[in-house]
């Protein structure tokens, strides 16, 4: 393959991605000596993670909005920028409470690149779903390096070097990034900002039937994102009896599979469609956390939970079709802001699933909690089907 310009700009938008991520991802395994330094408990913090992820969510549909204003590079080069300051800020917090901001700020920062970042893509490619699936797969890259070096980190020169690994990958990537890509022109730069946020017609895109139908899809796909993110480790440590450690190393493996397997269902969904590709996503979504299920409770040993963890992984990596179907029903104009709005819309209600998740572990045990994302990944698959053989037309 000749390596082209706009390889170069896929290869720097996954880098970036993966630098936002980074930056989010090593707070989590430091939690207990941030903790123990300004003396608060892990709901404190976890308060403060929970502001991080919504502002993150929140973020992406101004961030389409600014990309058409200002032109994708600058908004991208803002997120990655606005990503090392605010790393760097809690890094040198005082206090908790200047933590807790500084956080928040990281997520709306950080939150500034994905959609504008997956527009830009969309203009430079044909096969849209392989570089969304490429573009994409920087996020499970940080999520299998960044923990595990934090904690390395954190407990040989304690948590604020550990958060100052986000700085150390965002600066280089913000570099690199002002270097090697054009600056590019932005969509809609004359047009009033208020006008984009004019509340008729953000309803009337999200109303459209065949974004409500994508939209419901994506909120199941990230609902059991949200949850699998928060809380596998802990199902495979306690509800599967597994060693810390053995779950640590399943997570990664979570991870790695999640982030390689993206790419490939973004090629099948260039291929052979969004929806097929969507519904093999789905239905190893169902064997896997079922599967996950019925290891835990009758003790079927380590081989069936790798299995489990492997068909989860390709499970998460629903992002890819479904995301590039997203771009098929938008127009160009409407790509930037569109893109955005849809991605706010389910990243807010996908967001409950480490909620309601957590709750259903304490009431009813980690088998019916997992149990439920079986069913959730179930719900999508029959959603999918019912749309392909009654002709629905979504």
């Amino acid at each position: 393959m000749n390596w082209r310009y706009r390889h170069t700009a896929l290869a720097l938008c996954t880098l970036a991605f993966t630098a936002t991520m980074v930056a989010r991802l090593v707070i989590s395994p430091l939690v207990p000596r941030i903790t123990a330094r300004f003396g608060v408990t892990n709901a404190t913090v976890g308060l403060a993670l929970s502001g991080m992820w919504l502002a993150y969510a929140l973020a992406q549909f101004p961030s389409g909005v600014l990309g058409d204003r200002y032109g994708e590079r600058a908004v991208v080069l803002t997120a990655v920028g606005a990503t090392a300051v605010a790393s760097l800020l809690i890094a040198a917090s005082p206090s908790i409470a200047v933590f807790m901001l500084f956080t928040v700020v990281l997520g709306a920062g950080a939150g500034l690149h994905y959609s504008v970042a997956t527009t830009f893509l969309a203009k430079q490619f044909d096969d849209i779903g392989r570089a969304i699936g490429v573009h994409v797969a920087g996020g499970p890259i940080a999520g299998l390096a960044a923990p595990p070096l934090a904690a390395l980190v954190g407990s040989r020169y304690g948590w604020r070097a550990g958060i100052l690994l986000g700085v150390a990958v965002a600066v280089p990537v913000f570099a690199l990034f002002a270097w090697r890509v054009r600056p590019t022109e932005p969509g809609r730069p004359d047009q009033a900002m208020r006008e984009r946020f004019a509340l008729g017609s953000l309803v009337e895109l999200l109303s459209r039937p065949p974004i409500l139908y994508t939209t419901a899809l994506a909120t199941m796909g990230a609902f059991t994102w949200q949850a699998t993110a928060s809380f596998l480790p802990t199902f495979l440590d306690v509800g599967g009896e597994l060693s810390t450690a053995l779950s640590a190393l399943l997570f990664s493996l979570y991870f790695l599979v999640h982030g390689g397997t993206q790419p490939v269902t973004g090629s099948l969904s260039d291929r052979f469609g969004r929806d097929a590709t969507a519904m093999g996503t789905m239905s190893a979504g169902v064997l896997g956390y079922g599967l996950l299920v019925a290891t835990a409770r009758f003790d079927l040993g380590l081989a069936p939970t790798v299995g489990a963890v492997c068909l989860v992984g390709v499970a998460m990596s629903w992002g890819a079709p479904v995301q590039s179907r997203f771009m098929d029903l938008l127009s160009d104009a409407e790509r930037g802001a569109g893109f955005g709005l849809v991605r706010t819309a389910y990243m807010v209600l996908g967001a409950s699933g480490s909620v309601v998740v957590g709750t259903l572990s304490e009431v009813a045990g980690w088998g019916v909690a997992f149990g439920l994302l079986a069913g959730v990944m179930a719900l999508g698959l029959v959603t999918l089907l019912a749309n392909r053989l009654l002709g629905l037309g979504y």
